[in-house]
């Protein structure tokens, strides 16, 4: 089944952002590919983006970061920390878009948001929902405003492919 485009975004609270896309792959082809820095360089950024960083200490406490080189020369970043981990349905984990540091000190995690990243698996269908809580509703009306939407689905679209070739066939 082609689920292209079909990641489906709401908005529960005036701080949350809640994204849901199904995958027709079992959990753990899913957990993988997001959390495994080869397998996060093939969907998450552009064709044309150049990965400069891709760094993954998946373990409670541990850091992340993503940073890319985008066509026109700039650099996009991403970082956090990882709170919690249950392999391989759930994940809690801060993001902070470096672009976008908005605190009063202007410090690299002021803003950051509390993603919480879920994977129910049922009939052969493994449904991701992550549940982002911002700190204040600028920052997630920033986000939703920013046009991210339809970087997520070609990410996630990406994503679906590299989760594919993880699968073991029928």
């Amino acid at each position: 089944m082609n689920r292209d485009g079909s990641a489906v975004v709401t908005l529960p609270s005036d701080r949350e952002m809640l994204v849901v896309r199904k995958f027709d792959s079992p959990a753990s082809a899913i957990f993988s590919a997001w959390t495994t820095p080869e397998h996060v360089q093939r969907w998450w950024a552009g064709d044309q983006s150049q990965w400069l960083t891709c760094d993954i200490d998946l373990r409670d406490g541990g850091r992340w970061r993503y940073l890319t080189r985008e066509p026109e020369g700039f650099e996009v970043g991403f970082h956090g920390e990882f709170r919690s981990i249950e392999a391989p349905y759930r994940i809690v984990y801060t993001e902070v878009f470096e672009g976008a540091i908005t605190g009063p000190d202007k410090s690299v995690d002021d803003g950051a948001a509390v993603n919480t990243w879920v994977l129910a698996e049922s009939d052969a269908v493994t449904t991701m929902s992550i549940n982002t809580m911002y700190e204040r509703p600028e920052h997630r009306d920033a986000a939703i405003d920013s046009g991210m939407e339809a970087g997520m689905q070609l990410a996630f679209d990406r994503l679906d492919a590299v989760v594919r070739g993880l699968s073991p066939p029928d």
